[in-house]
């Protein structure tokens, strides 16, 4: 049967995911920025928390694991165990889990931090990805390279254009107004911006986006087509350089 997959808005600007397996009424929850909301979430739908999964060690990501946790494995990467809430499973990159008959991918992609976690989950389609991979952006780099981010950006760009991105914060309609300065002139980049405008001035979330929009729209994830690097003065740079490039411009928009 399906996964079902519910964005839960928390915080100012963050996301929490909540997936649920309707077999056998397994949930997991990825990230916790804080409790209330997602405790609001889970008893309104009757669902039981049986896993946690923790992308990376900023508080805005985790400060609601303490409270959540009773009941559920907390999964997280093994490799950064010492930053993260007791971990019930360590995992590490290139790892399968199963969560409730469905295999779970673990793939780092440091750069924002280092041992930062995307869960891959094929049957749902779905990569989960926080501030790695951001609707229309990619995260700071706090303790990671340019070229790690690359790396990973690269590694997340290979899955399937119907994968769904499950990003970790509402920075769309700023990320939008950055793009354009990059790909003023990109047709799909200015039809995103109209609809992520639109939604931001009703409310409605822009995440999750594809991973087909993210391709056709994101200067991040387009650093190496020779048209961004023309659009930027990089004729025939190393794409890892031309996106080196990009987020030093977009830190300092």
């Amino acid at each position: 049967m399906p996964l079902e997959i519910v964005t839960v808005p928390c915080l100012s600007d963050n996301y929490a995911f909540l997936i649920h397996d309707n077999a056998s009424g397994a949930t997991a929850l990825v990230d916790a920025p804080e409790a209330a909301p997602i405790e609001a979430e889970l008893s309104n739908r009757r669902w039981r928390l049986t896993h946690i999964l923790i992308t990376h060690h900023h508080g805005d990501h985790v400060a609601g694991v303490k409270t959540l946790r009773p009941g559920a494995t907390v999964i997280g990467n093994a490799a950064d165990a010492s930053r993260l809430p007791p971990l019930d499973r360590p995992v590490s990159d290139g790892e399968v889990f199963d969560f409730a008959g469905h295999d779970v991918h673990v793939m780092d992609v440091s750069g924002h931090t280092i041992g930062h976690l995307a869960f891959h989950i094929p049957d749902a389609t779905a990569i989960f990805t926080a501030d790695s991979l951001m609707a229309l952006g990619c995260g700071r780099l706090f303790e990671g390279t340019a070229g790690q981010m690359w790396e990973s950006l690269s590694k997340i760009a290979a899955l399937g254009d119907e994968t769904i991105v499950c990003s970790g914060h509402e920075y769309t309609a700023s990320n939008a107004r950055f793009a354009l300065t990059i790909e003023p002139d990109n047709p799909a980049l200015q039809a995103r911006a109209e609809a992520t405008n639109a939604a931001v001035e009703t409310g409605r979330p822009t995440v999750p986006s594809t991973l087909a929009e993210e391709k056709a729209t994101n200067p991040f994830l387009r650093a190496g087509l020779s048209e961004v690097k023309a659009a930027i003065g990089m004729d025939g740079r190393a794409d890892a350089e031309v996106f080196a490039e990009i987020r030093r411009r977009k830190d300092a928009f």
